[in-house]
């Protein structure tokens, strides 16, 4: 692994609350940044956490948030078929490269989002979840407000490229304690490695994980107007952090940035008892899954 000095980062890297624009390679992505004390709630660090964003591939742990409530419900199982259509398959990549017609488990579908950030895998388990796309983006902003996140609009579950697809640093931090809080049991997914999908073997693009002390989740995103982004939770010891940046110049950047933010920041979190309440969450949203799975026990994953 590549040692980052901490003088190449200071001098790298915006120090400023207000981080001004910077120009890379002929775009401009907006930088962002948050770091929460999951223990207390606590804001330990900020920069321009309000000011709205393109999420990119981020998307997808709201989507997955989706589907993890399906599972509790009783609607799927992990082992439930998810079928393909035309549409989720003509998805352009990152993709699985999953065929029309076929089916795909939904413990598959999970472990193709967390790790190959599949757009093909988001749009079905889309459309198995709501009918089609349009009408999941709707309970994906439903749910983003029922939890807090009151700047986030969603158009799509992959996060591909949408004009009116916009989130925040804050809001992001929130989802990524809320899906935490409330589904700790498929929190294992999110550390995944690696995934084998016939015969291939696809590598998590979140390079922090098994690199960072404490590293534990949870995904990247990149589009060309986004930047590079990574929502990231982090424990040492008894003390927790979850933090997000969005806007990177590279993904080696937003990597050292991230990197830098949890060092400077974990000796600050509280290691005592938790004080924070947990993520609050309305009623769930409304939603008739095009096929309904027959209710089973669902194992816990790892």
């Amino acid at each position: 692994m590549m040692a980052v000095t901490a003088g190449a980062i200071a001098t790298a890297l915006p120090h400023t609350v207000e981080a001004r624009p910077r120009r890379y390679g002929g775009y401009m992505p907006a930088y962002s940044a948050i770091v929460i004390d999951a223990k207390t709630g606590q804001t330990l660090h900020q920069e321009s956490p309000d000011a709205q964003r393109f999420p990119a591939s981020v998307t997808k742990v709201m989507t997955l948030y989706l589907l993890f409530e399906q599972i509790e419900a009783g609607r799927f199982s992990l082992q439930s078929p998810l079928r393909v259509s035309a549409e989720a398959a003509s998805q352009p990549p990152s993709k699985l490269g999953v065929r029309p017609g076929s089916t795909i488990t939904v413990e598959e579908a999970i472990r193709a989002l967390v790790t190959k950030s599949a757009n093909d895998v988001a749009v079905v388990i889309a459309e198995n979840i709501a009918g089609d796309e349009e009408r999941f983006a709707a309970l994906m902003t439903r749910r983003a407000r029922s939890l807090g996140m009151s700047r986030t609009t969603f158009r799509n579950a992959s996060g591909l490229p949408d004009a009116e697809q916009m989130t925040t640093a804050r809001d992001l931090a929130t989802l990524g304690r809320a899906i935490q809080d409330h589904f700790p049991r498929y929190w294992s997914y999110f550390q995944t490695y690696s995934f084998a999908y016939r015969g291939v073997n696809h590598r998590n693009h979140n390079h922090l994980l098994g690199r960072v002390q404490g590293v534990d989740g949870i995904k990247t995103g990149y589009t060309r107007a986004s930047g590079f982004n990574l929502l990231t939770s982090a424990r040492r010891g008894d003390r927790q952090l979850v933090a997000v940046v969005l806007g990177g110049r590279s993904g080696g950047w937003r990597d050292a940035r991230m990197r830098q933010l949890l060092e400077a920041n974990f000796p600050q979190a509280y290691a005592g008892r938790r004080t924070a309440p947990m993520i609050a969450r309305a009623a769930e949203p409304e939603s008739r899954p095009t096929r309904i799975a027959v209710a089973a026990q669902v194992p816990v994953p790892g």
